[in-house]
């Protein structure tokens, strides 16, 4: 098995075990109900992340945001661009993306709805992809059209662990099994060494800590059972795990609540020159 079977087959895995617990649900329905949650100001004073990729682009630029959902990345950098394109399959996160454009006075920035693997690929200056990885079962493919739609620069956005896995200690908690890890940056680089690239890596600083902690036990459980790792039925049952294992899972600090069973996160961008 190859890097790129492998990588596969990590997702097959992952699709298995959701569709056993979760039932048939699509990649795109799931975004679609989280969409307006992933919104951010386009005029938003930028972290280091956005610091990163800002770098990257040139006022000149064409920006190609492949899975850029609501804008979060794509609209600051359309700030510091010429143009911005973001191809995404959910509609929902394009109609977010649409109104955050129009609400910002951005009129440089438009979108495609489809698949990336899909669509005819308009061409840029740089190609930028990220959170998207997690999700691809043909990472070779995707990578190739990345390649061919930029003609200066490719980068790579990912995280360890990947958002999709920060919730395994709670899945373990209400489900008695492990959660099945998407990819990361150890499946991913391999498949693109064995493209002939030697790309970059750039290891992102710690985040800050959050601001914004619950200061109350429902909020606190009631945080971590959002996102799409609990089934669509299971919130009840999620809800009274979450409580008998409360001391275990959160730290009370004052009025604030920390959440013990998030990981630390670091983000990475893998990034080359295409020309």
């Amino acid at each position: 098995m190859n890097a790129a079977e492998h990588y596969a087959a990590m997702l097959n895995a992952v699709d298995a075990q959701r569709t056993r617990i979760h039932g048939n649900q699509t990649t795109s329905e799931r975004w679609d109900a989280a969409a307006q949650r992933f919104r951010g100001d386009p005029h938003r004073q930028l972290n280091a992340n956005m610091e990163f990729l800002a770098s990257c682009v040139k006022p000149e630029d064409v920006l190609l945001d492949v899975g850029g959902g609501a804008g979060r990345m794509s609209l600051p950098l359309a700030l510091r661009c010429r143009e911005a394109i973001n191809v995404d399959t959910s509609a929902a996160m394009l109609t977010q993306f649409a109104a955050c454009a129009a609400e910002a006075g951005i009129n440089n920035a438009w979108h495609i709805h489809g698949d990336w693997l899909e669509v005819e690929s308009p061409s840029a200056d740089v190609a930028l992809s990220t959170h998207v990885v997690y999700f691809v079962r043909d990472i070779r493919s995707f990578i190739e059209k990345l390649q061919g739609a930029a003609r200066r620069r490719v980068v790579i956005g990912i995280s360890n662990p990947p958002p999709p896995n920060r919730t395994a200690q709670l899945f373990r908690l209400v489900y008695g099994e492990d959660q099945a890890m998407v990819p990361t940056h150890r499946e991913l680089l391999p498949v693109i060494w064995g493209m002939a690239i030697l790309p970059d890596v750039k290891i992102m600083p710690p985040p800050s800590q959050a601001s914004d902690n619950p200061t109350s036990k429902d909020a606190a459980i009631e945080q971590a059972l959002g996102g799409s790792w609990l089934g669509p039925n299971d919130k009840a049952r999620g809800r009274q795990v979450l409580e008998a294992h409360f001391d275990e899972l959160f730290t009370v600090d004052g009025e604030s609540i920390f959440p013990r069973w998030r990981p630390e996160a670091r983000d990475m961008f893998i990034t080359w020159e295409t020309n």
